[in-house]
């Protein structure tokens, strides 16, 4: 009997090391068990871009562990990436993200077929060729701004209920980098998400022509403040404007809208909410792709333009985040779930609509009215909305 037990127990665990070395088999052929990633930042975790680019990466390693190896280089200049792509392809990466806008990538990809490189996208890429291992990918972050245009738009409605400004003082500040279409998209949204509230609201805008300048950022943003604004927004990249925010509002009500990272802790008596694009979804995607040896974009769930993906609140590529409630009015957080419920539903085609006429501030023949309508991103995920609503946006010299 005692014979009987061992050779059943020798079956037994015959029958689990072949079980376990099938599943194995199963599980990773045509599959990879590990694999290497690199990560390419414009600039670091301390600026608010980078920082919340660098989440995808953080979401990356709690995913898959060691099963992915992590190499990243910080602080590389868009004319000077070429090395360290190189480098990190030299190196075995089977996948890169860059957060630049450096046509380089696209350049060499075709020196290195077996990495997929995958870039936030920096320009339209409708109809052009590309190799077949280069994507891009960014989130319709119009539909952010117009709902952090609500929060706003309910503070601005407060302020003038309270009597603490009038109408005609319904004026929002934006710090913007560089007159591209995406801050133009990303601001003329701000400010339409403002007037479904307060439909007087006006705004100022003031270039920096840079991404990211502390000094400049602050400065424009004190500008503003003193030309009359009573709640900023920005497109650039470090935490400038919440803090010329934060020290005006030591002294009057003066609001900040925040982008990418919450400012809630540099600015709590002036930060509202906050809007963040979600890379987290993409990049996990898109490593699962390579692990499995499929395609990028039969895997993420987003928006398909050929190789290039976009996606907003309904696939979870837009956020809003730190509503601080101390500071908003009663039935912001309401009035913001109503309309991130429309983008879920219907998308976000009610956003530039309107009786208003947009004009290209370098070519003042190009027009768009507004009457009927402009959907953003619909063939592309760069926004390409390019147009000065010049009837209710200023734009400061």
């Amino acid at each position: 009997m005692k014979r009987v037990y061992i050779l059943t127990a020798v079956t037994c665990l015959c029958l689990m090391f072949a079980f376990m070395g099938l599943s194995r088999l199963l599980n990773f052929s045509g599959g990879k068990e590990n694999i290497k990633v690199g990560f390419i930042y414009d600039n670091d975790e301390s600026t608010p871009y980078t920082y919340n680019f660098s989440l995808a990466k953080d979401a990356l390693e709690k995913k898959y562990g060691e099963r992915v190896q992590i190499l990243t280089c910080s602080n590389v200049l868009d004319d000077e990436m070429e090395e360290p792509l190189r480098d990190l392809a030299d190196q075995g990466c089977d996948i890169i993200f860059f957060n630049g806008y450096s046509e380089k990538v696209k350049e060499l990809a075709t020196d290195y077929p077996a990495t997929q490189f995958c870039q936030t996208s920096y320009m339209d890429m409708t109809g052009q060729s590309v190799p077949a291992n280069y994507h891009t990918f960014k989130g319709e972050a119009y539909q952010g701004r117009y709902v952090s245009g609500i929060a706003a738009g309910m503070k601005l409605k407060q302020l003038i209920a309270d009597g603490l400004i009038t109408e005609d003082q319904a004026v929002v500040g934006f710090v913007a980098a560089f007159p591209t279409s995406e801050v133009i998209s990303g601001y003329t949204a701000f400010l339409l998400g403002v007037r479904s509230i307060v439909p007087q609201a006006v705004m100022r805008v003031r270039y920096t022509e840079t991404w990211s300048s502390f000094a400049q950022e602050e400065s424009a943003a004190k500008q503003l403040i003193e030309d009359g604004c009573v709640i900023l927004s920005q497109h650039t990249d470090t935490i400038g404007p919440a803090l010329a925010c934060e020290e005006a509002a030591e002294k009057s009500g003066i609001y900040f809208v925040g982008w990418n990272q919450s400012m809630s802790e540099v600015a709590p008596l002036s930060s509202l909410v906050t809007t963040r694009v979600c890379w987290e979804p993409y990049v996990l995607s898109a490593v699962e792709a390579v692990m499995t040896e499929k395609s990028i974009e039969s895997v993420v769930d987003g928006r398909i333009h050929g190789t290039d993906v976009s996606a907003g609140f309904e696939k979870g590529w837009v956020e809003m985040i730190d509503l601080n409630q101390q500071v908003t009015p009663s039935g912001t957080q309401e009035a913001m779930d109503k309309a991130i419920d429309q983008f879920k539903k219907s998308g976000g085609a009610f956003v530039f609509r309107g009786d208003y006429t947009g004009v290209d501030p370098e070519d003042p023949s190009d027009t768009c009215d507004l009457k009927n309508g402009y959907v953003e991103n619909e063939n592309t995920s760069y926004p390409l909305f390019h147009y000065i609503l010049s009837d209710i946006i200023t734009v400061e010299e």
